[in-house]
């Protein structure tokens, strides 16, 4: 599992956003397309890609992209 994929499989989820426009860095609440919806997206990618867990307060209490991919990280190992 690595950061980068992660990040375009992250930006994948948008239809509008630019997904160079979405690094490790980027707060993606304050993205303008950022909605429940693609919170529940998120979640499923999640579940689909890394076979981990993932739950609307795990989002809540992220910020960045990073913050979402490190909590990812912990709970597939």
């Amino acid at each position: 599992m690595n950061l980068t994929q992660f990040i375009e499989n992250f930006a994948g989820l948008f239809d509008e956003t630019d997904a160079d426009s979405i690094q490790a860095t980027t707060c993606f609440k304050d993205l303008e397309e950022w909605s429940s919806l693609v919170a529940l997206s998120v979640i499923a990618m999640i579940d689909e890609e890394y076979d981990v867990e993932f739950r609307g307060e795990d989002i809540r209490g992220s910020n960045t992209v990073e913050d979402l991919f490190n909590i990812v990280k912990l709970r597939a190992n």
